[in-house]
């Protein structure tokens, strides 16, 4: 702490510096004292914000994705006055801000002043400025505002700051926890560099109430596409019904409720993935989409929010990770397949360290995500980690290879079934670790023991899970590790789950629940 106000210097008001400490600042800097902004900056500001000077603003698209009803139950609530809405790039964060504030102002009587949106991923620099939110603040209050904040809110007239990407901003957390100690304002922030969000969500421990939220849910899809309202069998905080066989055995029954919706939206997925930018625009041809993918979502992330370039980062070492990632999605490879696949494309040696590093740092950002294997034995290093790409679309952007996940598309290229069912691995991976009410692994094979591709920990049951994305399952052979994790006592499994392909799979063992990929992908 001393450190960052030691830095911040004669940008620091008295009030503010001691905030931070002792070491308080003797005199403000003229632009504290005066409250203003460079030009470029307020002009930038006024721009952005139409609303102030009763401008048109730009359209809103109708959809809400399920992030916004939270976003908007957590603000309410007011159980933190901040809301971080945490997620990859491209996924709807900043269209959700947007629904947010339009709301606000269509309320009868509303202040439109009462709303302040700034987005830090193209707001010129506030140079000598190293308190930039303050110094915002502290124009807001007195050029647009009008009073101060905590005035507004005394007249029950909060002010609600909308930050877009506030991870680019520097020592952006003390900043963030000095204004909501200090103002009674309402606070939504929006980050897709998830590793420096969730790093500066650990000193505002109490201050935000945070939403994760991934590419479209099946559902969702449907919502987009066709309008179609459905609600989701898994409530946000219903993870306890994760523990109950009956659960699991309801999601084939939904599907054969509602086949010919479920299907086409399972089918779009399949085709495009879950990414809103390929099913807002069903019509583009999907090498059009895949150049989009490539160039605003992993490029962006290695050349922007991994620092790629800087730091000592190396770029191309990146998109050789995720290379490798994508071809072996579902997978977990070891450390000699890593560096033997890296040293041909690389061209040079590359540590393990080095490698183990780079990777956390996609898994940090979403591309995509590691799943660690499970030692309950607590022996280290057994077993290396899982990769699943956040999207199948991803995956099949950076290739340039589409591989279908649905039955008719793998009818028509049966070559594909036994990648598909990499795929579909992965693909269940990314979409468990979304949930956080649990905690996911993979079990890899040991001796005595065969392996399972996820095992679910909800409260105090483990839930064994494995992916068999196939026509004809053997209900021996395709069982083998559910039926050994199940028979451990130790391992304390009331049952198992086998994703298959089709709702028709029916199995002898009572233990195991067979639940299709669209059964399940449909279930949140």
């Amino acid at each position: 702490m001393r450190r960052l106000v030691r830095r911040v210097g004669d940008s620091l008001p008295v009030s503010v510096a001691g905030m931070y400490g002792r070491h308080a600042v003797d005199q403000p800097s003229e632009r504290a004292k005066g409250k203003t902004l460079p030009p470029p900056v307020e002009t930038y500001l006024r721009e952005t914000n139409p609303w102030w000077d009763a401008r048109p603003r730009p359209p809103v698209p109708p959809f809400r994705r399920w992030g916004y009803h939270a976003v908007q139950r957590k603000l309410r609530a007011q159980l933190a006055p901040a809301v971080v809405l945490r997620g990859p790039r491209q996924i709807g964060k900043t269209t959700i801000q947007a629904q947010i504030i339009d709301d606000l102002l269509r309320q009868p009587g509303f202040d439109p002043r009462r709303v302040l949106r700034v987005q830090f991923d193209d707001l010129p620099p506030l140079r000598g400025d190293a308190m930039p939110l303050f110094a915002i603040a502290w124009w807001y209050e007195q050029a647009i505002l009008g009073q101060p904040l905590n005035g507004a809110a005394h007249a029950d007239e909060h002010a609600y700051l909308f930050f877009d990407e506030l991870q680019n901003v520097s020592d952006w957390a003390p900043q963030l926890k000095a204004l909501v100690d200090h103002y009674a304002v309402r606070v939504v922030v929006t980050g897709s560099s998830a590793f420096r969000i969730a790093a500066g969500r650990d000193s505002l421990a109490g201050r935000v109430a945070t939403v994760e939220m991934g590419p479209l849910l099946l559902r969702e899809i449907a919502g987009l596409r066709w309008g179609v309202d459905a609600p989701p069998a898994l409530p946000d905080n219903g993870f306890g019904e994760l523990r109950t066989a009956d659960f699991w055995r309801g999601l084939n029954a939904t599907v054969r409720a509602d086949a010919e919706v479920i299907g086409r939206a399972a089918t779009a997925f399949s085709e495009r993935g879950g990414y809103p930018l390929g099913h807002l625009h069903p019509d583009l041809p999907w090498h059009d989409v895949a150049d989009q993918l490539n160039e605003t979502v992993i490029r962006r992330v290695i050349a922007h929010d991994l620092g790629a370039g800087g730091r000592g980062r190396d770029g191309r070492l990146f998109e050789e990770l995720v290379g490798v990632a994508c071809r072996y999605a579902g997978q977990a490879p070891g450390r000699n397949l890593w560096l033997g696949e890296l040293g041909r494309t690389v061209g040079t040696e590359v540590r393990w360290r080095r490698v183990q590093d780079y990777l956390q740092l996609l898994d940090d950002t979403l591309i995509v995500r590691l799943v660690e294997p499970l030692n309950l034995r607590l022996r280290r290093g057994f077993g290396y980690r899982k990769i699943c790409v956040t999207d199948h679309a991803l995956r099949a952007s950076w290739l340039g290879e589409v591989v279908p996940l649905d039955g008719a598309g793998l009818d028509r290229s049966p070559h594909l079934a036994d990648l598909a069912g990499r795929i579909a691995e992965s693909t269940v991976g990314a979409f468990l670790a979304d949930i956080r009410q649990i905690r996911l692994h993979h079990f890899p094979e040991r001796a005595g023991e065969p392996e399972v591709d996820f095992v679910l920990t909800a409260g105090e049951y483990r839930i064994p899970l494995e992916v068999k994305f196939r026509r004809r399952i053997d209900p021996h052979r395709d069982t083998r590790g559910l039926r050994s994790f199940l028979d451990t006592t130790a391992y304390n499994a009331p049952f198992g789950v086998l994703v298959t392909q089709d709702e028709d799979v029916e199995l002898e063992d009572a233990r195991i629940v067979p639940v299709s990929l669209r059964a399940l992908l449909w279930m949140r």
